[in-house]
């Protein structure tokens, strides 16, 4: 039996592997409302193993607004046979997402999207998010950097340096590319990545003030970030809110 399957339906699988496509679905179509996604590219995946070394991720340059719960295709990085198949994965998901979850299993829901916002700090110099206010404030210190931008990520060595560079960071600005983020689920990678490019986009406009910057001191952003932290019911309540939205204007994405 292939490692690499596309399921159709939740008569197929168990009922906890579908709520997980169901929510990675969910992330797709809402990062597609969001303007997060660039054409067919980037990639969103799911671990359903214990150890993340099977996962679900989107199917080749599908569009995020129409992907459905039963596109998601079922990845095993042990098997590799994978990209010599008619229905292989895009080279650089299969690099990079199956590295990072071959890697750190504790990574169970990896996003890796190119935000305008997210985009624009990652293209700067110091692509640092400073603690201007409660959104900056929540990643003070708690953000990895990718500096060494060589190309696509179309080789394991590639993913092997990113998960390296990632270790127990839950977000990298990875230079000159875009974003990456890393949760324990959908829910919470979901709400990083929103934080993540609101609070971008604050510090960018703040930047095009040309106004000095009135950056927190290094107690009061921590103390932030430490709240934010502790807060783990409002992004599970924001997720589900979000998904409540898409059940009343398209809920195809559960299908």
């Amino acid at each position: 039996m292939s490692n690499v399957t596309s399921l159709k339906s939740a008569q197929s699988i168990d009922k906890d592997e579908w709520q997980m496509r169901v929510d990675l679905a969910a992330a797709f179509r809402l990062s597609a409302r969001n303007d997060w996604h660039e054409g067919v590219a980037n990639h969103l995946s799911l671990a359903v193993s214990p150890d993340g070394k099977k996962f679900l991720i989107n199917p080749r340059w599908m569009h995020f607004s129409r992907i459905k719960a039963s596109d998601l295709m079922l990845l095993d990085v042990e098997d590799k046979s994978t990209m010599d198949r008619p229905d292989a994965p895009d080279l650089t998901a299969w690099c990079l997402h199956g590295r990072l979850h071959a890697a750190l299993p504790q990574a169970r829901c990896i996003i890796h999207l190119h935000p305008i916002y997210g985009t624009v700090l990652a293209s700067l110099a110091n692509p640092d998010i400073l603690p201007i206010d409660q959104n900056t404030a929540r990643f003070y210190n708690r953000i990895a950097f990718d500096m060494g931008y060589g190309g696509m990520a179309n080789t394991d060595e590639e993913g092997d340096r990113l998960a390296r560079l990632m270790g127990n960071k839950r977000i990298m600005m990875m230079g000159n590319h875009g974003v990456l983020v890393c949760a324990a689920t959908v829910a919470e990678a979901y709400d990083l990545t929103y934080y993540l490019e609101r609070a971008s986009r604050n510090l960018v406009l703040s930047y095009q003030t040309g106004q000095p910057l009135h950056v927190m001191t290094p107690d009061v952003a921590e103390k932030t970030a430490q709240e934010w932290e502790a807060d783990r019911e409002q992004f599970l309540a924001h997720f589900a809110e979000m998904k409540r939205i898409l059940d009343h204007e398209d809920a195809s994405y559960a299908n």
